[in-house]
C-alpha cells in the first residue's frame, strides 16, 4: 500500500483518530512465534508473519527491522563478521557490512516483498549511522568508541545513503533511524545535519525521516513527533496516553494477549 507519511497521519488506515505504530518485534515474537527464531532468511515466511503480527495488533504502519535482519546476518555468517575486521580504519568494519553484496540483496528483497505484500504502509528502521559504526566498530575491534566523532557520523552516513539507494521500494513511507544503545555506550549527540547524505536519499524517494529515541520518534524537519507509550500500559496500568501526532508502542514481550487487545481498544 502506498501512502506518503503525511496522509498516513491524516486518514491512519485503522480508522484511529491518532495514528499508532507498532514494533512488534519483542511481543510477535512471543506470542506468534513462540519463541522460534524470526524467519528473517525467508521473504514470504517473514511477510506471512509480519502480516499476521499486523492483522493481530492493527498498527497504521508495518515497522521493518533491517538493524535486526543485520544482526542476524551477522550472526550466521562467520565470514562477513571475520571480514569486518581485516583492517582497523574507522568505519571500514560498517562500510564493509554494508557493501556485502548477497547480505545487500537479500534485505532489498525482504523489504520488496513486505511493501508488497503489507496491509499498511512501511516503516523501514535502520541503527542510526553513528550507531551502527558504532556496533560494527567494536565488533571489529578496531578501538574504543570514545574515538568516534560527529564527523565520523557523517562518514558513516554517506555509507548507509550508498546502501539505501538498494532499497527504493515504493510503498515506503518514513525510514527510522533508531538511537536507542542497549549497552548505553557514550556516543557523542549528532544533529540533524549530520544526517544529510540520508536525508536526500529520502527526499528523492519521498520517504519521511524520523529519528527514535527511548522517548519517541521525532520526524526531521517536519516538526511532528510520535511520543512512545509506557511500557505500564499495556500490563493493563491506567497511565496517561502521550500527546503528540502520532503514536508509538513497543509492545513487551511478557505482556499477556488479552490485556494487549483490550488496551489496542482504548485507542480507537
Amino acid at each position: 500500500m502506498a501512502m506518503d507519511f503525511a496522509s498516513l497521519l491524516s486518514a491512519p488506515p485503522s480508522g484511529r483518530p491518532t495514528a499508532l505504530i507498532v514494533d512488534h518485534q519483542h511481543y510477535a515474537r512471543a506470542v506468534i512465534l513462540q519463541g522460534r527464531p524470526v524467519p528473517w532468511t525467508d521473504p514470504v515466511a517473514f511477510a506471512q508473519y509480519a502480516g499476521q503480527a499486523q492483522g493481530l495488533l492493527r498498527s497504521d504502519a508495518t515497522l521493518l527491522d533491517l538493524g535486526a535482519y543485520y544482526d542476524d546476518a551477522l550472526a550466521r555468517q562467520d565470514t562477513l563478521r571475520t571480514a569486518l575486521s581485516a583492517r582497523p580504519r574507522t568505519g571500514y568494519a560498517l562500510r564493509t557490512l554494508l557493501a556485502h553484496e548477497p547480505t545487500a540483496v537479500a534485505a532489498a528483497e525482504l523489504t520488496e516483498v513486505v511493501a508488497q505484500t503489507s496491509a499498511a504502509p512501511l516503516v523501514v528502521q535502520i541503527p542510526s549511522p553513528l550507531l551502527w559504526l558504532a556496533r560494527t566498530h567494536e565488533l571489529s575491534g578496531a578501538g574504543p568508541l570514545t574515538d568516534l566523532t560527529a564527523d565520523h557520523a557523517e562518514t558513516a552516513a554517506m555509507y548507509v545513503a550508498d546502501w539505501l539507494r538498494r532499497l527504493a521500494a515504493p510503498s515506503v513511507s518514513m525510514l527510522l533511524l533508531d538511537e536507542r544503545d542497549p549497552h548505553s555506550r557514550q556516543l557523542p549527540q549528532v544533529d540533524d545535519s549530520v544526517h544529510t547524505p540520508v536525508g536526500n536519499v529520502t527526499d528523492h524517494y519521498r520517504w519521511a525521516l524520523g529519528r527514535r529515541t527511548g522517548h519517541g520518534v521525532r520526524v526531521v524537519g517536519a516538526g511532528l513527533t510520535g511520543p512512545r507509550i509506557p511500557q505500564e500500559f499495556w500490563h493493563g496500568a491506567g497511565v496517561a496516553l502521550p500527546s503528540g501526532d502520532f503514536l508509538l508502542a513497543d509492545i513487551p514481550a511478557d505482556a499477556a494477549p488479552e490485556t494487549v487487545l483490550a488496551q489496542l481498544t482504548k485507542l480507537n
